[in-house]
C-alpha cells in the first residue's frame, strides 16, 4: 500500500497522537506487550483515537518498512468537540442543523453525503469512535471538498451524544425503514440533528429508541431501501426546503 499515509514505528506514531496530528486510526499488531502498549492504549483514548489490534501480515501489507509492530492511518484533517462545535453552531443561528453518520461505514458514501451536508446547509457531521468511514483522503476526494468546509466531530458513544444534543435543545430525527413518519410530515425548521444508520442495518437500536422521531422517505417502487448516500441527499435537501420556505 501507498506508506504516504501512513505513519509507522513506535516513536513516530507516539509522537504524531501527543501533537494532536489528524490520526484516523492506530493499528498494534498481536502480542505487543509492555510499557509502549499500555501508553499508546492511554493517548489513543485520551485523543479519542480508535485502536485495532491485528496480525503481524496484515501490518507488513499496510506499510513497506520497519514498523515495529504499530502504525497510524493519517487523516486529511483533525476532529474537533462536538462540545466546542455546538455552542458556537447556536452563535451563528438560533436554528443549527446537524447530521450524525450511525455507522455509514463506505468511504465513498461518506463522501458523497459530505458534499450534499456542505450544499444544504449542515453545521457538523458527527460519527462514531469506531464502525465508521472517517477523514481519509479517498473521503475528502468523493466530497469535492466538503469535508474541508464542514466540521467533523468523532464521539465515543452515539447514544449518549444524542442525549447531549437533546439536553442542548436539539430535536434528533432519524431515518429509519420502521419510522411512524413520513419525510415531508417532519418539522425540521428548528435545531434539529439527522441521523442517517448504515448501508446495511439501518440505525442502531439504541439510537432508534434515544430519538425524538423516526421518519421514513416515501416511494412508489419495491426496493427495501435507497443507498444511504441518496437517503441524504433527500433528506437534506427538504431539510434545506423547511427552513428557507417564507
Amino acid at each position: 500500500m501507498d506508506n504516504k499515509q501512513w505513519i509507522f514505528g513506535r516513536h513516530p506514531v507516539l509522537e504524531a497522537l501527543q501533537a494532536g496530528q489528524a490520526i484516523e486510526k492506530v493499528y498494534l499488531q498481536q502480542g505487543t506487550r509492555g510499557d509502549f502498549e499500555k501508553e499508546l492504549r492511554r493517548i489513543c483514548r485520551s485523543h479519542e483515537v480508535p485502536l485495532s489490534v491485528i496480525p503481524k501480515e496484515k501490518i507488513n501489507w499496510m506499510v513497506n518498512g520497519n514498523h515495529q509492530g504499530v502504525v497510524a492511518l493519517q487523516g486529511v484533517a483533525a476532529y474537533q468537540k462536538l462540545e466546542d462545535i455546538l455552542p458556537r453552531l447556536f452563535e451563528q443561528s438560533e436554528t443549527p442543523l446537524l447530521l450524525l453518520m450511525d455507522g455509514v461505514t463506505d468511504t465513498r458514501n461518506f463522501g458523497a453525503i459530505a458534499r450534499s451536508a456542505e450544499l444544504f446547509g449542515v453545521g457538523a457531521i458527527v460519527l462514531p469512535g469506531k464502525g465508521s468511514a472517517g477523514l481519509t483522503p479517498d473521503a475528502l476526494k468523493t466530497s469535492a471538498g466538503a469535508l474541508s468546509r464542514i466540521p467533523v466531530c468523532r464521539v465515543r458513544s452515539m447514544v449518549s451524544t444524542v442525549e447531549y444534543l437533546q439536553n442542548n435543545d436539539v430535536t434528533v430525527l432519524a431515518s429509519d425503514l420502521n419510522g411512524e413518519h413520513s419525510l415531508p410530515n417532519m418539522d425540521m425548521k428548528g435545531a434539529v440533528a439527522l441521523v442517517l444508520g448504515s448501508e446495511g442495518d439501518g440505525i442502531s437500536k439504541g439510537v432508534a429508541k434515544a430519538a425524538d422521531d423516526r421518519f421514513y422517505i416515501p416511494q412508489l417502487g419495491e426496493l427495501n431501501s435507497l443507498n444511504v448516500s441518496v437517503a441524504a441527499g433527500i433528506i437534506l435537501y427538504e431539510s434545506m426546503r423547511q427552513r428557507t420556505q417564507k
